[in-house]
C-alpha cells in the first residue's frame, strides 16, 4: 500500500545511475530525486545535489533514465529543489522561482507526480507580511503546475537552524495555521504537502493529527525523525536555535510514535510514497555510514510496511 523510497539527496556523491542501482538492490520502490540547478551555489547541507539536471532533459536522456528505472524495478515519488523563493533578494528569489516551474516541466516530461519543495520565507518579516508575498509568487507556480498536472507537495521545515535563518527561519509553511491560510489563498487541490513529522517534534506539536485534517493535502511523505534533548532544553528554552535542543534522527532514534504515525497514514487510506530522509550527522563519516543510515532506516520502518 505505501512505496517505501528514499530522498537522494545523502548519495549526493554518486550519480543517477547509482542511486537507481542502490535502491533496487536493496528493496526500495521510488526515491526522491534531487534537482537542484548545475550552477547552483547554495552550500548548506544536503542542497546543491543534481541527480536529475531538469535544464537538459533531450529525449535521449529521458530515454536513459526510463530505462534505468526500469532496469532496476524503481520509480520516481518526486523531483526534489528546496531553495527560498520568498528571498529578500529580488534577483535570487527570481531564479529559484523560474527554476522550480522548470523542474515542475521536467516531471511532466518524465512523468513523475509531484515537485516537492519549499513556500520559501523572508526570515526577518512576520508571517502576515510573508503570507501577503506568497500571494504575489506562488499563483503563478501552481498555474504551471496546473497546466503540467504536476502536483507540488511543501515541506513542512521551518528552515531555521543556523544563525543566517534567525529570527523567522526560511520557509513559511511551518503549522496547520499557515498551512490553512496558504490553502485559502490557494485553494487548487494540486497545491499541497511533502510532510514531515520529524518538524512536529521540535515545534511541540503533534505528529499525527495533521495526517488526519490535511489528508486531501498529502502529496508525499517524507521519514524522518528528531530527538529532543529535554535537559538542553530546559537550559537554553524553545526561543533558542533549534538545534541547541534537538537533532534530526534516523527514524526509530528519537521521539516520533511511528507506529500511530503509520496506523494515521493507514487510517486516511493514504496510498502514496513515504521516504527517507537521512539528516543523521552520526551516519555521515563515511559512505559506509551514509548506506548504513539508508538501510537501518528501511529495517526499522519495514514492521510498518509488511
Amino acid at each position: 500500500m505505501l512505496k517505501l523510497g528514499f530522498n537522494s539527496a545523502i548519495l549526493g556523491d554518486f550519480g543517477f545511475e547509482h542511486v537507481v542501482q542502490f535502491a533496487g538492490n536493496h528493496g526500495f520502490s521510488c526515491v526522491e530525486m534531487m534537482c537542484w540547478p548545475s550552477d547552483n551555489a547554495d552550500s548548506r547541507r544536503y542542497a546543491g545535489v543534481t541527480h536529475i539536471d531538469v535544464n537538459n532533459l533531450t529525449p535521449e536522456r529521458i530515454s536513459v533514465i526510463k530505462h534505468t528505472l526500469k532496469e532496476a524495478n524503481v520509480t520516481i515519488s518526486a523531483l526534489g529543489y528546496y531553495p527560498n523563493p520568498l528571498d529578500p533578494d529580488e534577483e535570487r528569489s527570481g531564479y529559484y522561482i523560474e527554476h522550480i516551474k522548470q523542474v515542475i516541466r521536467g516531471a511532466a516530461k518524465l512523468n513523475i507526480p509531484v515537485v516537492t519543495t519549499f513556500i520559501g520565507r523572508n526570515p526577518a518579516k512576520s508571517i502576515k507580511e510573508n503570507l501577503a508575498k506568497f500571494a504575489d509568487v506562488w499563483p503563478a507556480i501552481v498555474k504551471v503546475a496546473e497546466e503540467n498536472n504536476v502536483k507540488i507537495g511543501i515541506e513542512n521545515c521551518p528552515m531555521f537552524f543556523t544563525d543566517d535563518e534567525w529570527p523567522g527561519g526560511k520557509n513559511l509553511a511551518i503549522s496547520p495555521a499557515v498551512w490553512d491560510r496558504m490553502f485559502e489563498i490557494i485553494p487548487s487541490p494540486i497545491f499541497g504537502l511533502n510532510y514531515d513529522p520529524s518538524h512536529m517534534i521540535w515545534q511541540m506539536m503533534s505528529e499525527t493529527k495533521p495526517i488526519y485534517d490535511y489528508k486531501e493535502r498529502l502529496h508525499h511523505i517524507h521519514l524522518k525523525d528528531a530527538k529532543i534533548y529535554k535537559d538542553k532544553l530546559d537550559r537554553v528554552g524553545i526561543m533558542a536555535n533549534p538545534l541547541e535542543y534537538h537533532s534530526p534522527k534516523l527514524p526509530g532514534l528519537g521521539d516520533v510514535n511511528w507506529r500511530a504515525f503509520f496506523a494515521a497514514l493507514t487510517d486516511v487510506r493514504y496510498r502514496g510514497p513515504v521516504v527517507i530522509e537521512v539528516e543523521d550527522k552520526a551516519y555521515e563519516g563515511s559512505i559506509t555510514d551514509v548506506q548504513s543510515a539508508i538501510l537501518t532506516s528501511r529495517n526499522y520502518l519495514r514492521q510498518f510496511l509488511g
